[in-house]
């Protein structure tokens, strides 16, 4: 009986704890950082379990990293145990085709390599010892091999130019390619697996998949590593599994990538622009024969940016991801259409789901899912996503304090054109208060703000400027993902113009909803964001405050420095020797001497995407006019930051920022 009193008042402590805890809480960073990531998730062939990846920042004394690790669950959510352990991370589970292991990549030996453990426990068993580590790997049908990626090595001679610090880069030139191996499961008589090399050559492979028969591996290949090539050309061909025979099987211009190969083994889909390239974005799927022949475009989708799930079982129908909206979501489209086919949606609009493991034959699927007011977690469901079931609690112990409402806005823009956003209030807002109102702008141009959960860490701490009495408004103006091809190719040649309309025209909207003070206005962005941050401040003087992250001021200088050249090329026309004007036209340094608002910058140092000397031109032009500016550069950080720590200041640092010329709740 004294047992009984003690364990209900030891439990009645701990929830009084609890409930204390999430009473005291605000929403800061530190708080935000609590909050861990889930991805990767596959179903067991049997559907009985899933594997995921859950992500968490590790910034205890000098680490300022994250670490994955392996979680398991059973689809009927009666368990869940974390199934890797220590501070190397290990992630990309996959089970083998009878269920019974479960292979993974991990870094415990330095280099990632692919481990196998048994699905009911054990040592994990290290199958690969590769110099310079695995970049992805597949299951055989049969389970007695995986196909492998890894990145040429250096020969003995470019080593010892190494070592010997003799080791001049020649840009563009030795390139070092990924390459398809295979390796068995089965030990050899000398307890050694046995590794074989498929591919190999002056080409980079970057995405491959089994024929259902084990025979045939079919992989998408690009003439170069680098990702500007993504967007220019990639072709698709045939590598027979015991050999290096090889077979091109799709080859036109611009990218034809991710192929998969249909249940019968006869067809093959992937995704394709077509024939051209289409360097600001387009995925459709196409499908053809295994031979070569047959080459046809299926249904357009709704976004017209479709990323390959599978096929269907019965080979008829191929699911497929794409953004709708403010939604990630799932589709199951027809391979043979007529005048009544459909594309189907099978998941639910209202939040965000990604990471979908799909089992057709069982018509079950796994995957994560979360809102604007709910942290991720993984789900278990039928495959039309009804019945949901959460198996996973990573994010449920932790205090949730009081939340800003969010709520999605329409507006219309100057020219008519209909615009979205998400509107997050300040925390304790009452109606009829006007607060000071934050223009946040994502990156892209075809980035898009989706219904996330908005107490997560991020660049910008959505809850934590609320907590501090400021309302933030995320736009998605023309050029966003989401809305349609002719919604994102819109702003072809016309950056700084129609999308700064739209996003102004939806400040607007805020101060006659009566919330936005007209004279507390900020405007913050990174990336793309901070481009038009940049443009905006060239162009208005509403903003008493600005601040500009990874930005890009100087399309000229851009063009020739960042590291996906074509994609600037492809919004712009043409290239800026044939089309100066178009160049400078759409460039803020080009109007610097009409900026009055105080701008902060920030950057990472080695950022490639946007080169840091893009932040740099604006500070020390805005310092030499005599404009409140400052810069802030965050070491190590390549186009965000990598590092939790670093992460971390970026929003207190903004908000500090805005604070000296906006009135806010510090």
């Amino acid at each position: 009986m004294k047992k009984s009193i003690l364990f209900v008042s030891i439990f009645l402590f701990v929830f009084v704890l609890q409930a204390q805890d999430t009473i005291n809480s605000t929403w800061t960073p530190e708080h935000s950082m609590k909050f861990k990531s889930i991805s990767e998730v596959d179903l067991s062939p049997d559907g009985k379990y899933v594997v995921y990846v859950v992500r968490t920042p590790f910034m205890e004394g000098e680490k300022s990293e994250y670490v994955s690790q392996i979680w398991v669950s059973s689809s009927d959510g009666k368990m869940d145990i974390q199934y890797t352990q220590g501070t190397s991370s290990s992630a990309s589970p996959a089970f083998s085709p009878d269920g019974q292991h479960i292979a993974f990549m991990s870094k415990r030996s330095d280099e990632n390599q692919i481990w196998l453990m048994r699905l009911m426990g054990g040592e994990a068993e290290q199958i690969t010892f590769e110099k310079n580590g695995v970049n992805s790997f597949q299951w055989s049908p049969d389970g007695k091999k995986i196909a492998f990626l890894k990145t040429d090595e250096l020969t003995e001679e470019e080593e010892k130019i190494k070592k010997e610090k003799r080791d001049v880069i020649e840009v563009d030139k030795n390139f070092k390619y990924a390459h398809i191996y295979t390796i068995n499961i089965e030990k050899e008589k000398d307890a050694k697996r046995k590794v074989q090399r498929l591919t190999g050559g002056d080409y980079h492979v970057n995405s491959f998949d089994w024929s259902p028969d084990g025979k045939t591996i079919v992989f998408s290949h690009k003439v170069n590593p680098k990702i500007n090539t993504d967007r220019i050309d990639a072709n698709i061909s045939l590598v027979a599994s015991d050999s290096s025979a090889l077979k091109l099987i799709v080859s036109q211009p611009g990218p034809d990538t991710n192929p998969k190969f249909s249940p019968d083994g006869q067809q093959i889909a992937f995704q394709s622009t077509g024939g051209r390239p289409e360097p600001i974005g387009m995925d459709d799927i196409y499908v053809i024969s295994k031979d070569g022949t047959g080459l046809r475009k299926l249904m357009q989708t709704p976004d017209r940016n479709a990323s390959i799930n599978c096929w269907g079982t019965d080979g008829k129908s191929i699911y497929f991801t794409e953004t709708l909206k403010t939604s990630q979501v799932l589709y199951n489209m027809p391979i043979e259409a007529s005048k009544t086919s459909e594309i189907a949606l099978m998941s639910n609009t209202n939040g965000v789901s990604t990471s979908y493991s799909i089992n057709p034959r069982k018509k079950e699927m796994a995957f994560v899912f979360q809102d604007l007011n709910t942290p991720p977690e993984l789900y278990f469901s039928e495959l039309n996503g009804k019945n949901p079931l959460k198996l996973s609690a990573i994010n449920s112990d932790i205090a949730m304090p009081k939340m800003g409402k969010t709520e999605l806005i329409k507006w219309v823009s100057k020219d008519g054109m209909e615009i979205e956003g998400l509107l997050t209030y300040p925390i304790n807002y009452k109606k009829g208060e006007k607060v000071p109102l934050a223009l946040q702008i994502h990156g892209g141009p075809a980035g898009v703000f989706t219904q996330m959960f908005t107490g997560g860490p991020s660049i910008y701490m959505t809850q934590y400027f609320a907590q501090n009495g400021i309302a933030i408004l995320r736009p998605n103006p023309r050029g966003s993902t989401g809305y349609g091809k002719e919604f994102r190719y819109a702003n072809f040649k016309d950056w700084g113009f129609g999308d700064y309309e739209d996003v102004m025209s939806g400040v607007d909207k805020v101060i006659d909803m009566g919330i936005a003070d007209e004279n507390r206005l900020a405007v913050m962005g990174w990336s793309y964001g901070g481009y038009l941050t940049s443009f905006i401040v060239t162009k208005t003087d509403r903003f008493k405050v600005a601040s500009m992250g990874a930005g890009l001021p100087n399309l000229i200088s851009m063009v020739t420095t960042t590291d996906v050249q074509d994609y600037l090329v492809g919004h712009m026309g043409n290239e800026f020797w044939d089309d100066y004007e178009i160049y400078e036209k759409h460039s803020a340094i080009y109007r610097i001497k009409n900026v009055s608002t105080p701008t902060q910058i920030i950057h990472g140092a080695n950022d490639l995407r946007v080169p840091f000397t893009q932040g740099q031109e604006f500070y020390v032009a805005l310092d030499r006019r005599g404009i409140d500016t400052e810069m802030l550069v965050l070491p190590r950080t390549p186009h965000g930051p990598s590092e939790p720590k670093l992460l971390m200041e970026v929003s207190p640092r903004i908000l500090k920022w805005f604070s000296r010329y906006i009135n806010i709740n510090l």
